[in-house]
């Protein structure tokens, strides 16, 4: 197994776990009792807070912070400077910390560049929430949400391309997977290609 790499301008304080190929760049900061799977990277500037845990094979781009309360399971993207919340109401002047929110972000979800995710939601399996969106509603998994507020606008094939809607199923136009679709709820069809 290869070792964790850590950039000279980083920190990692002692209490935090990094798993094995996982590279830490300039100047990030990860907190005591942060749990970091194998294989992830995370961009310069980013702060993982204590308590958080992250699986493996995640890419945490530039200027991302990881609240505590945030739970990012394998195979995740977090685009560059895009936003984590952990309280709904927040005030300077009024301590919160035991208001915290857990937000879990799904095996293979994708997050667009400069999004803001409010504490408290869950993101989907495969989903993709489009750059600058803001999410403050549960994503189902493999939706495709976009604006201010977050609306979905389509589906996603966990290839990350759009899928092309068909009479009762999806379909990838890259791949070929097919999909099938009850109303909100999107699965694979067993047998497609990836």
């Amino acid at each position: 197994m290869t070792e964790a790499w850590v950039h000279p301008s980083a920190f990692v304080d002692g209490g935090a776990t990094l798993g094995s190929g996982t590279k830490v760049w300039h100047f990030c900061h990860v907190l005591p009792g942060a749990v970091i799977g194998e294989r992830c990277s995370l961009g310069q500037n980013v702060v993982v807070m204590n308590g958080t845990t992250i699986g493996n094979n995640v890419k945490i781009q530039n200027n991302v912070s990881i609240y505590e309360g945030v739970v990012l399971e394998d195979d995740v993207f977090c685009g560059p400077s895009m936003v984590f919340t952990n309280v709904v109401n927040p005030r300077s002047a009024v301590s919160r910390k035991h208001e915290y929110q857990q937000t879990l972000v799904k095996q293979g979800a994708s997050i667009g560049a400069n999004a803001t995710v409010v504490c408290g939601v869950t993101l989907g399996r495969y989903c993709f929430v489009g750059a600058g969106a803001v999410v403050a509603r549960d994503v189902p998994d493999y939706a495709l949400v976009t604006g201010v507020p977050a609306r979905r606008t389509g589906w996603m094939c966990e290839c990350g391309v759009k899928l092309r809607e068909e009479i009762m199923q999806l379909e990838c136009p890259a791949c070929d997977k097919q999909y099938s679709r009850q109303g909100e709820k999107v699965a694979p069809i067993a047998g497609g290609e990836l």
